[in-house]
Formats: structure tokens, C-alpha cells, sequence
């Protein structure tokens, strides 16, 4: 029996991804396999030993402590693409609001004083200063071509933008959803310098922590529209609003809501809405339990942000061990000489490395008993040792 442990709300769709037969899942729970999260500060939690796997029903990880679980061989798995449409909804409303400046205009209206009868005068008369502009043959600016970058570009072009996209990165599946018409900027600067409307979909890293600054500012088209649904620290909030105050950039639309920005006239601030759908949260929370099972159940990893992506089909009739280790040299043939000390045969293997981790699933013929795990386990580099013998589990 597996036991899930919930730290927030996660939609029952996902949930009952899990058959009760073979899972335990509640938010009240000792000595969880794994743990489902949405938003839940973990950092600051004593985290049990017994943890296997750390899910995320959502994109973003800064909640949790990536590296702390690295190094005891836990995958932290997320779920991109899953709020991917929700979030690129949210963009589109941005554009139509700084486009047809609606919100400044809406407050206008609110402020009225609607019991004189010149309503109707005043409003005939305070629309020009709210005058807009149409979207088709303006040029919106992509950087970062993820899911939900992609999908804005997308979307844009449907809509008669002109549209560069930035991301050197970018995946060859992404690439092949990508509209033909989406044209290749160089660099974030040549972007930035080109674009009416400019929309970030960046992760923050350590690369893109005020990835615009006042310098790529004063790079940007006057009176043009930023757009940040990624995260807060993506901008130099300070700078940003100079450039407000200095008529360079004519409207921010951001979803992160500061006391520095959240009244300024020309910032439209959202309180975080990005994936805050019905559809979207049943989506990552479905996808993020089927990676937690398929990890548990089977070794597969699909979707961590710091184990490599490793997929083997079960060998029938074979046991699977599943090994952790630092990325360093022979470590698959200390592991191989060990089963063959044992006299195991390996009907299958895979291994997978990323960055500091490595992982190897390995399919034996006949059953491996404690003694051969317990040596896997001796060898140094090994971070954690899994053993799965149809849905049972042995573990460390």
C-alpha cells in the first residue's frame, strides 16, 4: 500500500488517479511514499525520510526544496503544459486590456458621480483620453517558447500579429507547434527592440532573475506593453516603473500584485490567476498523479525538473530495480559486477543522466533478495535504492 499525502486542496479528478486498493491518500499523514503540492511553502518542512517522490500540480517548483531532495535521490515532478491554455487566456485578456486601455477607463466610469445628469456628457467626454489601439499588424514580442509560450505566439498570429519569438532552448516538439509564420528574434535585445507588445514565459532561474532590467527598457519601442505572467523577480519591478513614469512603456500587465505597483495607473495587476481554472487545476493534478504511480509502480520518470526524463516498458516476468546515484564514472559497471556477483541476469537497462543525478532502472530474470540490495546500496555514489517486484516495493 502507497500513502500520498496532500499539502493543499488538489482537484478529487486527479486524486482518484489513484486506486484505493493500491494507495492511502490524505493530508493527515505519517510516513508518506509521496507528497502532492500545489502552492504549500515546503522549505521550511522536516520532510520525512520515507518520501520517494514530491509532485507538483502546477509549473513552478519555488516552493520546493529541489536540491535538499536531489541529494536524497527524490524526483520533484511538475506539470508543464498542463495550465498551458489557462495561462495563455489570461495573456490574451492582458493584450485586449493594455491595448483598449480597459481598466483605466472602467475606473474612470466607477468614479463618476452618476446621479447628475450630465453622465452622459462626461463620459462622451473622458472616452478620448482612453483611445486604443487594434491588435492586427502590431508586433508582440515571445520570449521563452514553452507550452504557454507557444500558445500565445499561436494565438497572436490567429489574431493578425506580427510575432518574434526568443528561446534558444526551445524543445523539437515545441518547434513543431509553433505557427510557420512565428518569425526567430536573435536575442532577447533585437526582441525587445522590434515589439509593440512584449510577453515573457521565461522559469526563474538564476539566468532569468531580472532578465528585464532598466538597460533592455530603454531598448523597448515607446509607449510599448509588457506583459509578465511567469514570476514577479522576471523584471526589475523599480525600472519598470520608471520607464512607466517616463512614458517608454505605456501599460505593465503583470500577475503579481506588489505595494510598490499594484496602484499605479498604468499597471494592471492580477493576483496571481494564471492557472486559476476549474480546467486547469484538474489537468495538472491528473498529470502530476499519473507521474507520481508511474514512478512508484513502474521506475519511469516523465516530467522532473531534476532527475533526467528515463522510460523502460517492464520486461515480463522480470524485477525491477530502480538506482539513484551521483553522475560520476562507472557507476552502471560497479552495479552490472554486483548482479553478476549474485549470479542475476539483466534481461533489461537504462540509464539517464542530468546534470548532478543519475538514474538506472535495471530488469533481472529471477528475484533479487535484501543481500543484493543491500550491496547496491554500499556502493559509494548510490543516493537511494528502489526494488519493484510487480506493485510491491521494497525500499530504502
Amino acid at each position: 500500500m502507497y500513502r500520498i499525502q496532500t499539502l493543499n486542496n488538489i482537484s478529487p479528478l486527479g486524486l482518484d488517479r489513484f486506486p484505493r486498493n493500491l494507495y492511502e491518500v490524505a493530508s493527515e499523514l505519517s510516513r508518506p511514499d509521496a507528497v502532492m503540492v500545489r502552492s504549500a511553502d515546503m522549505h521550511g518542512l522536516d520532510l520525512d525520510d520515507t518520501i520517494k517522490a514530491i509532485g507538483r500540480a502546477g509549473a513552478g517548483v519555488n516552493n520546493i526544496p529541489v536540491d535538499r531532495m536531489s541529494e536524497r535521490g527524490v524526483p520533484v515532478f511538475n506539470a508543464p503544459g498542463a495550465n498551458a491554455n489557462a495561462v495563455k487566456e489570461l495573456v490574451l485578456a492582458g493584450l485586449f486590456l493594455a491595448a483598449r486601455n480597459i481598466v483605466q477607463a472602467w475606473d474612470y466610469v466607477q468614479k463618476l458621480d452618476d446621479s447628475e445628469p450630465g453622465l452622459k456628457k462626461k463620459v462622451e467626454a473622458g472616452k478620448k483620453q482612453f483611445k486604443g489601439v487594434e491588435l492586427p499588424g502590431r508586433t508582440i514580442g515571445v520570449v521563452g517558447l514553452g507550452a504557454i509560450g507557444v500558445k500565445v505566439a499561436n494565438t497572436a498570429r490567429d489574431l493578425g500579429m506580427n510575432v518574434l519569438g526568443y528561446d534558444p532552448g526551445i524543445t523539437v516538439s515545441n518547434a513543431w507547434r509553433l505557427h510557420a509564420g512565428v518569425e526567430q528574434a536573435l536575442s532577447v535585445d533585437e526582441l525587445l527592440s522590434r515589439s509593440d507588445f512584449v510577453s515573457i514565459h521565461v522559469p526563474l532561474v538564476e539566468g532569468t532573475e531580472n532578465l528585464i532590467d532598466a538597460k533592455r527598457l530603454r531598448l523597448m519601442r515607446q509607449n510599448s506593453v509588457l506583459l509578465n505572467f511567469s514570476r514577479a523577480e522576471i523584471v526589475d519591478e523599480a525600472a519598470v516603473l520608471e520607464a512607466l513614469d517616463a512614458e517608454k512603456l505605456s501599460t505593465y500587465v503583470c500577475d503579481f500584485p506588489t505595494m510598490a505597483s499594484k496602484n499605479h495607473p498604468k499597471v494592471v495587476s492580477l493576483p496571481h490567476l494564471g492557472a486559476s481554472t476549474d480546467e486547469a487545476e484538474d489537468n495538472c493534478a491528473v498529470m502530476v498523479a499519473d507521474q507520481i504511480r508511474d514512478y512508484l509502480e513502474v521506475g519511469n520518470v516523465r516530467n522532473s525538473v531534476n532527475f533526467p526524463e528515463t522510460i523502460m516498458p517492464p520486461t515480463d516476468g522480470a524485477h525491477r530495480i530502480c538506482i539513484v546515484n551521483a553522475n560520476v564514472p562507472n557507476m552502471v559497471g560497479q552495479i552490472s559486477s554486483t548482479l553478476a556477483r549474485h549470479k542475476l541476469n539483466i534481461a533489461d537497462l537504462i540509464n539517464k543522466s542530468r546534470n548532478q543525478i543519475a538514474y538506472t532502472l535495471v530488469d533481472v530474470d529471477t528475484e533479487a533478495d535484501e543481500a543484493v540490495l543491500e550491496e547496491i546500496r554500499g556502493i559509494e555514489g548510490v543516493l537511494s535504492v528502489r526494488y519493484l517486484n510487480a506493485v510491491s516495493e521494497r525500499s530504502s
